[in-house]
């Protein structure tokens, strides 16, 4: 394998986000200087209760607890397509006996699974179930189907809040994806393949995937991998830990014949978007604009024996920069191809995904202060974010 192709396959995407580029960063953060809403009933952070040693169905008492709160959610939307230029042509009119519509029409439907977060009918759920609806209908587990409105969707996270009109409805409670390790227990609710209130369970794989780790590289998520079944359907539904509390929102399986692997949105990164898409219908994510791996003694080799590369790496460890957009806040304050970041703010930066979430911590209009190498040569830079362009999360 070339040097190139290597780097291209570690490398994490910071805010370019197009579908078939290289990884996105993980770790959406809320934008300080905006307060978020007050404390939702779904979003407070629970103290949880112990499991007794020995408790045989804590799977069962886990979803006993949340089922309730888990919807089905139906999506429609109507898809138009032009119709060949060629079929304008005499002989086809003649043949066809009258004019040609110029335009065909059809009608995809689509099925997922999301969460209500308060009890006055706020719903969490993915991006890409409701993306492009002309109608919404959820299906609570009473048997009640109400119509949805999409307050707002985020692209680059993958999360979306839908509003139904009812009251007192039951809530999911969360717990703390933050403080989650490999080894506990996982359990996904919803509806895959259209088999509602499916219920699967496994552990926790690992945290902190990057969103090209799974092959989605447009997402801007640290993501949480189990082996809990999660299958077409599943997306929206909650991922539970063992008390029965929402640790993440279950959103994406491998493809490439790769099995039991499946994905979640950290519940902390959920939360955040949804505060702002109900606040204000759109989520501001800051940017900088270039594209980081990490750097290792390996990868500088490979990139200083490609005789074919225009780098050349004199550091061991850091942020390896290897694109610069233009006109991005990077570019305005001359950080180049072959940079490496060492430090952010006075502590020290060894991984990509510590760049992304201390952008994502930074407002618009505040500076970061990186330290980078180059040639040799230690240089201070201050960079303000800039909110990402908005034809970088388009789908």
């Amino acid at each position: 394998m070339s040097p190139k192709v290597s780097i291209q396959k570690s490398a994490t995407y910071l805010s370019v986000l197009l579908v078939g580029s290289l990884a996105t960063l993980i770790g959406t953060q809320m934008v300080p200087g905006k307060q978020p809403l007050s404390p939702q009933p779904s979003v407070a952070q629970l103290n949880a209760p112990p499991v007794g040693q020995g408790d045989r169905n804590f799977i069962a008492r886990a979803v006993e607890k949340v089922g309730p709160a888990v919807v089905r959610i139906d999506a429609s939307r109507t898809v138009r397509s032009q119709v060949p230029a060629v079929f304008n042509d005499p002989f086809f009119r003649q043949f066809f006996g009258g004019e040609i519509p110029q335009s065909r029409t059809r009608v995809e439907r689509g099925t997922g699974s999301g969460f209500i977060i308060s009890n006055d009918g706020l719903i969490l759920t993915n991006s890409h179930v409701v993306n492009g609806a002309d109608s919404v209908t959820v299906l609570l587990k009473d048997g009640r189907t109400l119509k949805g409105k999409v307050l707002g969707q985020d692209s680059l996270t993958d999360v979306a809040v839908v509003k139904i009109q009812a009251s007192n409805l039951p809530v999911a409670q969360v717990g703390d994806s933050d403080r989650l390790r490999p080894g506990e227990w996982a359990i996904a609710i919803g509806n895959p393949l259209g088999l509602d209130n499916t219920v699967t369970a496994g552990i926790v794989s690992a945290t902190g995937r990057t969103s090209g780790d799974i092959g989605v590289p447009d997402k801007r998520v640290g993501f949480i991998q189990t082996d809990a079944a999660i299958n077409p359907g599943n997306s929206g539904g909650p991922l539970l830990n063992q008390f029965g509390q929402v640790i993440g929102m279950n959103t994406a399986i491998i493809g490439g014949g790769a099995q039991g692997l499946g994905f979640a949105i950290p519940i902390k990164t959920a939360q955040r978007i949804a505060n702002q898409l109900i606040a204000t219908g759109k989520v501001n994510h800051p940017f900088l604009g270039i594209r980081m791996t990490n750097l290792s003694p390996e990868l500088k080799q490979r990139i200083n024996g490609d005789p074919s590369s225009n780098l050349r790496v004199q550091e061991d460890r850091g942020v390896l920069i290897f694109q610069v957009l233009p006109n991005s806040p990077a570019s305005k304050v001359g950080l180049r191809t072959g940079d490496v970041i060492v430090r952010i703010n006075g502590q020290e930066i060894t991984k990509a995904s510590q760049v992304q979430q201390k952008v994502e911590e930074t407002s618009t209009g505040r500076s970061l202060q990186l330290e980078v190498k180059r040639n040799g040569q230690t240089l201070p830079i201050a960079i303000q974010p800039e909110p990402i362009p908005s034809q970088l999360t388009q789908n």
